[in-house]
């Protein structure tokens, strides 16, 4: 279909609850289709529904070459203590901090068919996992940051060419 714009940190659909999907139609198959094509571009992990201003519950990822999607996504387990993780965002431009993250992760949820998906893993996947689900939780990775670090960011949010 086509690769969608990516709303920017203050558009307020990022700070939205996104809703489950209750039924799979074309409109559901044409947001999956959306968002596939929107991870593909280089240097993108994860592109979550919202951030292409659709408030449902989807997110596609792309990472290390494999690239899918997931509907209605819970993250179900995390395993270990969170640790900073260096973390940017398609609607966070510019930006780059370390990010608390739990190094396991696992996210529930179905296909277009609407059988069951388990993606789970550590690393840049597990990263993306917790990324993506915080974003269908209305939730943006600068809310995780605490301190100096968080002065700083929301600092270089505001003093952004784009913000």
């Amino acid at each position: 279909m086509a690769v969608r714009e990516i709303r920017l940190y203050g558009d307020p659909v990022l700070r939205t609850v996104c809703a489950p999907i209750d039924s799979i139609d074309e409109g559901v198959r044409a947001l999956v289709t959306d968002l596939i094509d929107t991870v593909e571009l280089p240097g993108r992990a994860g592109v979550a529904a919202n951030q292409i201003g659709v408030a449902l519950r989807a997110f596609s990822y792309n990472i290390d070459g494999d690239i899918g999607y997931i509907l209605n996504p819970v993250l179900t387990e995390v395993r270990g203590e969170p640790q900073p993780t260096g973390e940017g965002c398609l609607s966070v431009p510019g930006l780059w901090h370390d990010t608390p993250r739990h190094p396991w992760a696992r996210v529930e949820g179905i296909d277009l068919n609407g059988d069951p998906v388990v993606l789970e893993g550590e690393g840049l996947l597990a990263q993306a996992l917790q990324h993506e689900t915080d974003h269908l939780d209305g939730r943006v990775y600068l809310s995780r940051l605490e301190g100096e670090t968080r002065k700083l960011a929301m600092r270089q949010v505001r003093e952004s060419s784009w913000f």
